[in-house]
């Protein structure tokens, strides 16, 4: 099964599709693309994250992006709210990202958010969602200190090194991987995906961003996971079927609320 593990149903291009989203889903269904988990970033958008959901074979997760610097968290009183939602699976979009901001002050405000995703999830017994730049160390230290290893999660759209990925691999998290493995200048993320064993990989795009190639530059959508697929594919030197197969049984093995018969299915109403 084909599964774009991470998109951004509120933030997609819908021009295309005459600005109509059931069009864009209904494009990625075409491609394979049987299951999506759209993205939360900001609870105070969390409502709309979750009319998609409506939809069989869509999920959503909730949480706050570290990036959202006037809403991280201080409680987890709004996070606990949603994520009673039979849809949500999961906790986050979160964690730390010290690339864009480069302040100790902001640095500690995500730090406190991502232990509320943390120890929510854990208490919840729902995986989180994690992203982490230029953070390694922290994102690591806290994973260990505040995590529950056996809900785990996963390090989405993965750019870090191969050690980051074994020690993550270490808490029973898996990896994500995104177009970016497609980027002539990805030749470590390269390397890292060749080594991953299978059972520690998923796929997503994080459209609207990072299309991959041949798509590059343009906007990214749901459809386009089945690019990543092929090209993680022949990374491995296995079947793209095989690669499907392994994949989704990682994401239904963690992400444990999604059932595998719930599926997209061709929505034929004008």
């Amino acid at each position: 099964m084909l599964i774009d593990t991470h998109c951004h149903l509120d933030m997609l291009d819908l021009a295309p599709y005459d600005h109509k989203i059931k069009a864009a889903i209904d494009a990625a269904y075409h491609k394979g693309v049987r299951q999506l988990l759209t993205i939360s970033v900001d609870l105070n958008k969390m409502d709309t994250v979750l009319s998609f959901t409506k939809r069989a074979g869509i999920y959503a997760s909730c949480g706050v992006h570290p990036l959202q610097s006037d809403g991280l968290l201080t409680d987890d009183v709004l996070l606990r709210q949603y994520a009673n939602d039979p849809k949500v699976i999961a906790i986050g979009e979160t964690g730390l990202d010290y690339f864009y901001e480069a302040s100790e002050q902001a640095h500690d405000a995500q730090k406190v958010s991502f232990i509320h995703h943390l120890q929510t999830a854990g208490e919840l017994g729902l995986p989180v969602i994690v992203h982490t730049r230029n953070a390694k160390q922290d994102t690591l230290s806290l994973i260990r200190q505040y995590g529950n290893s056996a809900t785990a999660g996963v390090l989405h759209c993965f750019t870090e090194d191969y050690e980051m990925a074994k020690a993550a691999l270490d808490e029973n998290y898996l990896i994500s991987i995104s177009g970016i493995v497609t980027f002539k200048a990805a030749d470590e993320l390269k390397e890292t995906v060749r080594k991953l064993p299978l059972d520690a990989l998923i796929i997503e795009t994080d459209s609207p961003y990072l299309a991959p190639v041949p798509f590059r530059g343009k906007k990214n959508e749901p459809k386009y996971v089945s690019e990543v697929a092929q090209y993680v594919a022949d990374l491995k030197g296995i079947r793209y079927e095989a690669l499907l197969e392994a994949t989704a049984a990682n994401f239904h093995r963690v992400f444990s609320k999604v059932n595998p018969q719930h599926q997209i299915q061709l929505d034929e109403n004008p």
